[in-house]
């Protein structure tokens, strides 16, 4: 941030493609520190999540249909806010100085004289046919590549593509921004001699989970493109290296190509599913119903600390349990050391995983991620008069603990955080359900499910948005509360843990297609 006062500065940079992770280090930096940031059409929103709360966020569109406010005005935006002394970032679809008016931005800038930036971005150029299968360049098809405007300014008095010298290269074309005069380009290669039977490709959405893909040649892609209904943003490749897609065609042949997945869990904690998601070829899309916060009194958390070498057993029931009660060891002088002869219970692989990264390894892990796993684990041991531990969240099932108490143990539970609902636009989520944007909804434990539900109108609201979604549940309990709610849950894996989750998400899709393809045989 800068010092008040002073300008700020503006940094220009390309958000990539569309898929999110192509997004540069430096890029995600700036929008990391940024007070402003005006964004645009192409931009992918999931990129907004690298901006901090504080941030103002202007749209400023910038697409190939409808208004969107004038170049002049984002320019006025870009100076009015530097000479405020903040720190804009303008976020550019694909890289600010290919066909993206960066330039016109920048002399702007320099003639305000405020001091700025250029974040080169991936751009849709080579992105967008490389997630198609199509690379732009190839030893023995094409030893060049030109990269042509499909939208020329229209004040100009001429045009500045050289059409003879295009249609007779023999390297590769793409055309950006050329959907709506598709018609015109091709009209105006064929008519200075190249042939009707080059290859031709139009992927839109390119490295999004929306991305489509057609292929032609020139004699037959108009046609192709009215008849798939194809609107911008699409990028054109014309040229011999389309025909290496049918061998190529990786990103669409992912098993959850095309979907898009609804994440509910707590914003902290969606990086393993949607990475996971994004490995399958899904589009994870974060929508958290939890937020994660400190108990309101440590008292008690404090009190089970210094009194720690007392208890036989401390039995861990989450990874946020482990997190926040390690966390709270520490701020008060102590370390691992404090569990030392203790008996330690995870209750599943991915909590003992957390507390190993405090240096204590879990001496028992149920087989069964559950309460009732971890009843079953303990049915061996003599637990009478012993005194255990439970670090936990405030809300949670009593099944536990009131089950070890009827074994004659005294068990005391200790809130170590809570999960409260977050502020956040519901709305946007019941436009996407509504659209038919979002193919699965997955919850990963009852309080997302009972928040989802509260933040998207109740029930009533709810229930119909799902009819046409998947809906998966981490595990039995959670789908037990989901279908309380009226909701049908189809997917629930055999663990309890997000690999698990996904992987039954994918085995669903699996088991369509192979339905799909031997009624297709029958």
């Amino acid at each position: 941030m800068a010092a008040p006062g002073l300008n700020g500065k503006v940094y220009l940079v390309g958000a990539g493609p569309g898929d999110p992770k192509l997004l540069t280090l430096r890029g995600k930096e700036c929008l990391e520190r940024a007070d402003v940031v005006l964004f645009d059409y192409l931009a992918n929103p999931a990129i907004l999540t690298h901006v901090p709360d504080h941030a103002e966020r202007l749209y400023v569109g910038r697409r190939g249909k409808g208004k969107y406010p004038a170049q002049d005005e984002i320019n006025r935006l870009l100076i009015e806010r530097a000479q405020g002394g903040k720190t804009v970032v303008r976020l550019k679809g694909g890289d600010p100085f290919v066909f993206g008016r960066g330039g016109e931005e920048a002399e702007a800038l320099a003639s305000a004289g405020i001091e700025f930036e250029v974040v080169p971005g991936v751009t849709a150029a080579v992105a967008a046919p490389a997630y198609a299968g199509i690379p732009v360049t190839h030893r023995t098809l094409a030893s060049t590549v030109t990269f042509v405007t499909g939208h020329e300014d229209p004040d100009k008095p001429s045009t500045g593509v050289e059409w003879p010298r295009l249609a007779t290269s023999h390297g590769t074309l793409v055309f950006l921004m050329g959907m709506k005069n598709l018609p015109a380009i091709v009209a105006n290669l064929t008519a200075e001699g190249r042939s009707s039977a080059t290859p031709a490709a139009i992927i839109r959405w390119g490295t999004r989970a929306a991305q489509q893909t057609v292929v032609g040649t020139l004699a037959d892609i108009v046609e192709k493109a009215e008849a798939a209904k194809l609107e911008p943003p699409t990028v054109i490749v014309v040229g011999d290296v389309v025909r290496l897609r049918e061998q190529l065609n990786w990103f669409e042949r992912r098993p959850l190509f095309g979907k898009r997945v609804l994440m509910t869990r707590a914003k902290e904690q969606a990086a393993e599913l949607a990475d996971l998601l994004d490995t399958y070829g899904a589009e994870p899309v974060e929508a958290p119903t939890i937020r994660i916060v400190p108990p309101e009194d440590w008292t008690a958390v404090d009190r089970a600390i210094d009194s720690v070498g007392s208890y036989q057993w401390v039995i861990f029931t989450s990874v946020n349990g482990v997190d926040r009660f390690m966390t709270r060891l520490r701020a008060k002088g102590k370390d691992s050391r404090c569990l030392a002869g203790r008996q330690v219970c995870c209750i599943g692989p991915r909590t003992a995983q957390e507390l190993e990264k405090f240096g204590v390894r879990a001496d028992v892990v149920p087989a069964d991620y559950q309460a009732e796993g971890v009843l079953a684990a303990l049915g061996g041991q003599d637990l009478k008069q012993a005194r255990i531990l439970i670090p936990r969240a405030e809300v949670a099932r009593e099944l536990l603990p009131d089950e070890l108490r009827a074994r004659d143990a005294h068990v005391d539970v200790v809130t170590v955080y809570r999960t409260i609902t977050p502020s956040a636009d519901g709305e946007e989520w019941c436009r996407q359900l509504s659209d038919r944007q979002i193919h699965v909804v997955t919850f990963t434990s009852s309080s997302t499910v009972r928040n989802f539900v509260t933040m998207l109108g109740g029930v009533e609201r709810v229930r119909p948005l799902l009819q046409s979604v998947l809906v998966a549940c981490i595990g039995p309990i959670t789908a037990r509360t989901a279908e309380e709610f009226g909701l049908t849950v189809s997917i629930v894996p055999g663990e309890n843990t997000i690999p698990a989750l996904v992987d039954a998400i994918v085995r669903h899709y699996d088991a369509g297609r192979r339905k799909h393809v031997m009624a297709g045989t029958a």
